[in-house]
């Protein structure tokens, strides 16, 4: 894989709005992200003052002058539960079908192997099972709209 073919790639990610890419092929492994890392937020945060003097240059010029109070981020806490993410990108529809229930309720029990939802892939509607088990506390994905590989489909507890 060159440069030109990794480019391509790019220009196909921000055309049709992707943020991660993982490829795996014999020889070689591409990992692609765009977009801001919240981990990487959370460390500028943590380095910022929480008050008092702002840090100065060596001119004396204080980095950061504030004139009103710092509003600060609130991070949200970790979900509780594990996560069940897309394999792929495609339509996530938690029905088999518009006039059916959907698959899966916040409370219900699932097990090991159980449908979960299925997302279409290129006219293809893939299953997706759960890998495993215990009770839906969240339906994170909305119905028939567009997921991505790693995004959050379902939080189990």
């Amino acid at each position: 894989m060159d440069i030109k073919d990794i480019r391509n790639i790019v220009e196909l990610m921000n055309e049709h709005g992707l943020t991660l890419l993982d490829l795996s092929h014999k020889d070689f492994h591409l990992k692609l992200k765009k977009g801001s890392d919240l981990d990487n937020l959370r460390e500028l945060l943590a380095c910022l003052p929480a008050g008092g003097a702002a840090p100065a240059l060596a001119t004396g010029t204080p980095i950061l002058a504030a004139a009103a109070p710092v509003a600060v981020l609130s991070v949200p806490a970790e979900p509780v539960g594990t996560e069940i993410t897309s394999p792929m990108v495609g339509t996530f529809y938690s029905k088999n079908s518009p006039d059916a229930p959907p698959l899966v309720n916040v409370g219900d029990a699932i097990a090991v192997g159980q449908t979960l939802c299925i997302i279409e892939a290129m006219k293809v509607m893939n299953e997706i099972k759960a890998e495993c088990s215990g009770i839906i506390s969240a339906v994170v994905a909305e119905d028939g709209s567009p997921v991505q590989y790693g995004d959050v489909l379902f939080r189990v507890k």
